[in-house]
């Protein structure tokens, strides 16, 4: 295949909606990312700022819950934040099994200074995509997330018959 038709089917995609999910996401986070560097956080790092701030005191499995992360992936990616001293880390005094997450002043100082620079980068991505288009991305992307869409995943997949796939079929 030459150097065009490579980039023709390219252009045109994969028809897997998780592929397209990740790569629509890679390339946005990127953008955040850039707009917010100014700020010393990436995109990921804030949005955990911005939830510990709606819900603290919070755990890690109620933290990892609400971001739809992994529990491993969020412990990781929370020790630069508690090494930074944006975050603490402390034990539940009720149940010594749970470590609790707070934000620290400068935690909030940090996420409020990446907050004008978050805010810049919605307008852009408002401005390249569209008001109300961006508003029905963000209701569909609630909906990806929701429980409701986890189920009616599954019955998806219990009622679908398999399809043969690859080069034999």
């Amino acid at each position: 295949m030459d150097t065009k038709n490579r980039a023709i089917g390219a252009e045109q995609g994969s028809r897997c909606n998780c592929t397209a999910l990740r790569k629509a996401s890679r390339r946005i986070s990127v953008l955040y990312d850039t707009a917010i560097a100014p700020s010393g956080l990436k995109i990921t790092q804030s949005a955990i700022l911005a939830q510990i701030d709606r819900s603290e005191p919070t755990t890690v499995s109620a933290l990892a819950e609400a971001l739809v992360m992994d529990r491993g992936a969020l412990a990781h990616t929370l020790k630069p934040l508690e090494r930074e001293g944006l975050v603490a880390v402390g034990t539940d005094p009720e149940d010594r099994r749970n470590r609790l997450i707070t934000l620290t002043e400068r935690g909030r100082a940090k996420l409020a200074e990446a907050g004008v620079f978050l805010a810049r980068a919605q307008r852009g991505f408002e401005v390249a995509f569209g008001r109300a288009e961006s508003e029905g991305l963000r209701e569909a992307l609630r909906f990806l997330v929701s429980e409701g869409f986890v189920a009616a995943f599954q019955d998806g997949l219990a009622s679908a018959e398999p399809r043969p796939s690859g080069p034999e079929a």
